[in-house]
């Protein structure tokens, strides 16, 4: 059966243009706001959602990031209130896939067969887990497999020719390629260095390749948009949210279209970046 994730990259291809694809933490900065935010995604450019998983020691990730996990742990957000964000979010939008992004530990503690179970129930397509390497993801990517989740991995600028194999091998729905080494949101990607990248990545894959980490502007996203299968962006808009809450974190009114301005923005970037310039007779 073709997932949600692979008739989405078809799509993109016929059309000839990289995807947009955004993250946003579930619940931040509260459950409601986060669920009007969310459901909204699609309508505003994006072609696939990231969701945060929050955790309250999220290694990978910068202070943006981080924050929101706490505004949303806050809030009360656990992760089968994450799942039910989903269900929620997958009753109004049945064609937009979903990937769960975050840590391994919430997972554990779930259980990962339960949780595969129950993400796939929700709606959820893809997982990408931060923390869990290759070498140690059987315990999570056989429930992941079996319940029809797509169990996308990470691929880094240190990731070398010898360890590249093992990366892709049972990866499915695409490969993310974190384009500047550290955590999220500390430094802008470099355009020229991605390409490379991606070049030296299709080698070892027929996945589609999505680029994300230090990714800000609509200028930086069409840049690598050129290259990629998908550009991921979440630091900036969760930056854009933080900036649109009152001092006790509470929501303000134009938090939301404020969030949604920026992913506009960044989807008209994505899709005029491959077009042809008109030709002047």
């Amino acid at each position: 059966m073709v997932s949600r994730i692979e008739r989405r990259f078809a799509a993109l291809r016929e059309e000839g243009r990289a995807g947009l694809v955004t993250y946003l933490t579930a619940g931040d900065p509260d459950p409601d706001t986060s669920a009007r935010l969310l459901a909204r995604l699609a309508a505003a450019g994006a072609d696939l959602i990231e969701i945060g998983m929050p955790f309250s020691d999220p290694m990978a990730d910068g202070a943006v990031i981080q924050e929101a996990g706490q505004r949303a742990l806050k809030a009360g957000m656990t992760l089968r209130r994450t799942l039910a964000l989903v269900r929620e979010l997958r009753r109004a939008d049945e064609a937009t896939p979903i990937v769960l992004m975050g840590y391994y530990n919430p997972i554990y503690r779930y259980g990962p067969e339960s949780f595969a179970q129950a993400a796939a129930a929700a709606g959820v397509d893809g997982v990408i887990v931060v923390d869990l390497p290759p070498e140690e993801d059987t315990e999570l990517t056989t429930p992941a497999r079996s319940a029809g989740l797509d169990f996308i991995r990470l691929a880094t600028p240190t990731s070398d020719d010898g360890r590249l194999p093992l990366i892709v091998d049972h990866a499915s729905g695409f490969i993310y390629y974190v384009a500047v080494a550290g955590i999220t949101g500390t430094r802008s990607a470099d355009a020229a260095s991605v390409a490379v990248a991606v070049t030296r990545l299709r080698r070892f894959t027929q996945l589609p390749i999505a680029v994300g980490f230090g990714i800000r502007t609509p200028q930086q996203a069409a840049e690598v948009a050129r290259a990629a299968d998908a550009v991921a962006i979440g630091t900036a808009l969760v930056q854009r949210l933080a900036l649109n809450l009152n001092p006790d974190n509470t929501a303000q009114p134009g938090l939301v279209d404020a969030v949604l301005a920026d992913i506009r923005a960044l989807a008209q970037g994505v899709r005029d970046a491959r077009r042809k310039p008109a030709s002047i007779r």
